[in-house]
């Protein structure tokens, strides 16, 4: 009597791990697709933002040479919030930046200085402050 229940309890708990595993393998069948397409949907976005923002930065480096004011200067502020989302765009955007005070400046002393080259100026010195701590 005892080898019989011994018996019906290792049926038992085999027919209960078989179970265990045969709906484990059906819930990774059905995760598998939506996990990849989640993934997938992730890397798109991620894709369609970063050519959203190299496309900002072409037009405002466009736009650094408009004979407007106030188009510069949102061309410089602008580039200044790529870095702030980006900063692995930061190099690219200094230096860009960089270019323009030399050209700007070449024409002016320092207590003239005209609102882009004091825009850039203060777009430089706001990132240093974020990453220094100054």
């Amino acid at each position: 009597m005892e080898a019989l229940v011994a018996l019906s309890e290792i049926l038992r708990n085999l027919a209960l791990t078989a179970a265990a595993a045969v709906g484990a393998w059906l819930a990774w069948k059905k995760l598998g697709p939506e996990t990849t397409q989640a993934g997938s949907a992730v890397f798109q976005a991620t894709l369609a933002r970063r050519a959203h923002v190299m496309e900002l930065f072409n037009r405002a480096a466009g736009q650094l040479g408009d004979e407007r004011m106030e188009v510069r200067l949102a061309a410089i502020y602008i580039l200044g919030e790529t870095v702030a989302d980006f900063p692995d765009l930061a190099g690219p955007v200094f230096k860009l930046l960089e270019t323009h005070l030399d050209a700007t400046m070449a024409n002016f002393d320092g207590e003239n200085a005209p609102p882009d080259a004091r825009a850039i100026a203060e777009v430089l010195r706001r990132r240093m402050n974020d990453e220094f701590g100054a």
